[in-house]
């Protein structure tokens, strides 16, 4: 079994740990912007891709921002889907025990679909999975229902690379609402398609499994996000169809989704940054509650090829806890962390000072 950290990250004395980092400032707008390059050649030859780091060359185009093009589905769609799961909470007093647990048990599982498959091992490639272990991540990452593996990846790329501009997804410059959940109901602004297409998708592309998934995802989503929920508590424990429907399909959905768009918005806006503070995502422990550890943000977008999103083990981070599981089951491997001397070296330099109050 290969449970080893890759010695790359973690193995840096702390005679070296300070020489091996380096820094550039690059101005974007009125934004001042240092980012590490921390062995940036070896951590994109050991992990095979570059395309989640920042691009500190990309400049925003001059002129008028696009129109607003809305998309009137997603927002029918997105409104009923909270509408029904504002009913479910009144559903929750008549639900049997077992029907919450099986709500709970499908959120932690879908959840982890998008923490340790989506992000974690197909977006960074920070550790390694094998095919039973990939397979599980696909079926738990249909369950959660937030757009096919290839297409996350595609936008959490772009989302690191271009992270506060007009190329991100949900840029968090535009406020609160759009990078929560208002950039999914309208049209992606030109920069995001364009550098979208740029990419270099092909390790993802050369993953059958998630390229089986692709194929397959409407039929996917509609049997494991929200038939199998509904079906195992009216068919084992006889709990109604309506209760059975409403709480562990559309309540858990919704909760499941807004708990990931809070690391795109309240991730991005509240919470100190004690890694680097000339970037905006944040440190938010609330966030790494409800998203299993996926709120340590300003760790993340320093480092983000680091397996644990976090310099904390399995402090508010289940992900991180199931993935160092897996690896001793057998089925992971090749976790990459930053060594302690580095993460120091770090701090002290681009930091807001916040980690000696902590």
């Amino acid at each position: 079994i290969h449970c080893h950290l890759s010695k790359e990250f973690s193995s840096a004395s702390s005679t070296n740990a300070v020489g091996t980092v380096t820094s550039r400032v690059t101005r974007n707008g009125n934004a001042v912007i240092e980012k590490d390059l921390l062995n940036h050649e070896d951590l994109a030859g050991d992990r095979g891709m570059i395309d989640d780091i920042f691009d500190e060359t990309y400049r925003e185009k001059e002129g008028p921002k696009p129109p607003l093009r809305y998309v009137w589905r997603n927002i029918i769609l997105m409104s009923l889907l909270h509408l029904g799961a504002l009913f479910a909470l009144t559903l929750i007093p008549s639900a049997k025990i077992q029907t919450l647990a099986w709500a709970l048990l499908c959120f932690l599982v879908s959840a982890l679909g998008i923490t340790a498959g989506s992000h974690r091992l197909w977006s960074h490639r920070s550790y390694k999975a094998t095919l039973p272990l990939r397979i599980f991540l696909t079926i738990a990452n249909s369950m959660a229902f937030q757009n096919d593996i290839y297409e996350w990846v595609r936008d959490h790329r772009v989302h690191h690379k271009f992270s506060e501009t007009d190329a991100d997804p949900h840029n968090a410059m535009r406020g609160f609402f759009f990078s929560h959940i208002g950039w999914l109901l309208v049209r992606k602004h030109p920069d995001v398609i364009e550098k979208g297409q740029k990419l270099d998708l092909s390790d993802i592309k050369a993953d059958k499994v998630v390229m089986f998934q692709r194929r397959y995802y409407k039929p996917s989503v509609v049997l494991l996000c929200f038939t199998l929920p509904a079906v195992v508590p009216w068919y084992f424990w006889d709990e109604s169809i309506v209760i059975s429907f409403f709480i562990p399909a559309i309540l858990r959905y919704t909760i499941g989704l807004n708990a990931t768009w809070l690391v795109n918005s309240a991730a991005h806006m509240f919470g100190n940054r004690p890694y680097d503070q000339n970037i905006n995502p944040r440190e938010n422990p609330l966030v790494s509650l409800g998203a299993l550890g996926e709120g340590f943000h300003n760790y993340h977008h320093t480092f983000p090829y680091d397996y644990s999103t976090s310099e904390f083990g399995w402090r508010f981070n289940l992900t991180t806890a199931f993935i160092d599981l897996m690896c001793l089951l057998g089925l992971a491997s090749d976790r990459k962390k930053v060594s302690k001397e580095v993460i120091l070296a770090r701090k002290m330099r681009t930091g807001d000072g916040s980690h000696k109050s902590g």
